[in-house]
């Protein structure tokens, strides 16, 4: 049974970085497209980013192109959330999500769930 992992995640202030890692076990990544979810308090689980199970397609979320860059080693079983310039509103839990079929990319439907990191961005 596959199970995900995320890591990376903390306090950090306006303008700071974050790495979030997402590591898989049980199972391999390899045929599985991979999203980043977050959930603020009071509101609903929002998608931030997806990647194909090859790493060759990407998408992003408005609020965090440009920012944010999704990426994957498979040979790890990871996949990565880098996220720049961060800003108070991006502030939340962020979960990895996978499915083989790449629901996961337009909306919070996946076979597979982490546990949740949580991101603060504050001064």
């Amino acid at each position: 049974q596959l199970q995900l992992v995320e890591s990376g995640g903390g306090s950090v202030q306006p303008g700071g970085s974050l790495r979030l890692s997402c590591k898989a076990s049980g199972s391999t990544l390899d045929y599985l497209v991979i999203g980043w979810f977050r959930q603020a308090p009071g509101k609903e689980r929002e998608g931030v980013s997806c990647i194909s199970s090859a790493g060759g397609r990407t998408n992003y979320a408005d609020s965090v192109k440009g920012r944010f860059t999704i990426s994957r080693d498979n040979a790890k079983n990871t996949v990565y959330l880098q996220m720049n310039s961060l800003k108070p509103e991006d502030t939340g839990i962020y979960y990895c999500a996978a499915d083989y079929a790449g629901y996961v990319c337009y909306g919070p439907n996946a076979d597979y769930w982490g546990q949740g990191t949580q991101v603060t961005v504050s001064s």
